[in-house]
């Protein structure tokens, strides 16, 4: 049976970047594949003989006809997920002006940001149905890079969930691709310590600061176990990916430490985890 990845999302929001990284990791890449072709091709990489393991298929103009393709794939026992990309309106609108291309709905639309609005509503079916998310309205196609090489290219053969845990300042606003938000905002901030402050949650000295308060490590104890216990409902769900943002103010100092020590417990548990940071500067 075929490993298949769909890719969809916005139209530009990355998806043409995303088959890219996805050829370069090893997967045979078919772009803006009209759905009425997906079980067509599927069934040619399935035949005996064929050496195409891993299938990752980049559609179109593509809506909500695509979720029933999906359910009957999987069904006939192909593993399949949704890669959905995601950008704020006005970030699609300056990559527009910047390519001076026309909407796929332009001609549905009185304008681009019509246009836009109008996709994302078409595709928010598909986007509660995907099984990762990506913003990319603050990444650069080496930043898109590094998060799809993180999410697909250490997979494991058990196919087990894999984790995203990363690090967010609310001041910066919250992420949009997480599924579960936390908020660390009750801790102590290294921030008032004149020694700490020019440190992240990397360094050991705002390490030890953090967690060496006994409410920092209660929450942990607590949201670990929360996390253990429920992540196997979310794997009989069929979820392939989970994020789980950690928030402080400023994103520099507790949310960092906090997610650090929850991917090192959570791998002690046996899952594979990545970090990210999203509002470290070097990260950005």
């Amino acid at each position: 049976m075929a490993d298949i990845l769909l890719i969809t999302g916005l139209s530009g929001a990355g998806r043409s970047g995303a088959a890219a990284v996805m050829e370069d990791l090893g997967w045979y890449v078919v772009d803006n594949l009209p759905t009425s072709l997906v079980d067509t091709i599927v069934e040619l990489v399935s035949k005996p003989g064929s050496d195409i393991e891993k299938l990752a298929l980049v559609s179109g103009r593509q809506h909500v006809e695509v979720l029933p393709r999906v359910a009957a794939l999987r069904a006939a026992g192909h593993r399949v997920r949704v890669l959905y990309l995601d950008a704020a309106t006005s970030v699609l609108v300056q990559r527009y002006d910047a390519t001076r291309r026309k909407h796929p709905l332009h001609a549905e639309a009185a304008g681009l940001m019509e246009a836009i609005e109008l996709e994302r509503a078409q595709l928010e079916p598909v986007k509660s149905e995907a099984d990762l998310v990506i913003d990319t309205t603050d990444l650069n196609v080496h930043q898109l890079k590094a998060k799809l090489v993180g999410a697909f290219d250490s997979e494991q053969g058990d196919q087990r969930m894999q984790l995203a845990v990363e690090s967010f300042g609310f001041k910066h606003g919250l992420p949009l691709d997480t599924d579960i938000v936390m908020d660390v905002r009750f801790l102590p901030n290294p921030h008032w310590d004149a020694e700490l402050r020019p440190l992240t949650g990397h360094d050991a000295p705002v390490r030890e600061f953090v967690l060496g308060q006994a409410s920092a490590i209660d929450f942990l104890d607590r949201f670990e176990a929360l996390l253990v216990s429920t992540l196997p409902a979310y794997e009989r769900e069929g979820r392939s990916y989970l994020t789980v943002a950690i928030g402080c103010t400023g994103g520099r100092h507790r949310s960092v430490a906090v997610a650090e020590e929850l991917a090192r417990r959570l791998r002690a548990c046996g899952y594979t985890v990545r970090t990210g940071h999203r509002d470290l500067p070097a990260e950005r």
